[in-house]
């Protein structure tokens, strides 16, 4: 597996979870606080995440394939992307886990 698989996952997930976040606080200002402007904020918002989810759906997928994982953890890795905050934290057991890996098949660099 290259590392590229996993770059592109890490950034989708980063972004996934910043959007969530930033919808979750936005649709607290919607019908929390009931600030003017936070209605047309939680439309763009959900728009973005709910497209951009997508593609972080592809990329996990593309992922978990190439890393041969289990179902349940595929399924785990793909909800990631819907709780506030779990993108952050399983994102980084992922990259840890197969950054060991991809580290143990790159080939050693010869000196000269």
């Amino acid at each position: 597996m290259k590392k590229s698989v996993l770059t592109r996952y890490r950034v989708m997930a980063y972004t996934t979870g910043v959007l969530l976040v930033l919808l979750c606080l936005s649709m607290i200002a919607k019908y929390g606080l009931d600030i003017s402007g936070a209605a047309d904020m939680t439309r763009v918002i959900a728009i973005a995440h709910g497209w951009l989810y997508v593609v972080y759906l592809v990329f996990a997928f593309d992922l978990g394939a190439k890393a041969k994982w289990p179902v349940g953890k595929q399924l785990w890795v793909l909800l990631a992307g819907t709780i506030p905050t779990a993108a952050f934290f399983v994102e980084r057991r992922i990259s840890r886990e197969l950054d060991g890996k991809i580290a143990d098949r790159t080939p050693a660099v010869a000196e000269a």
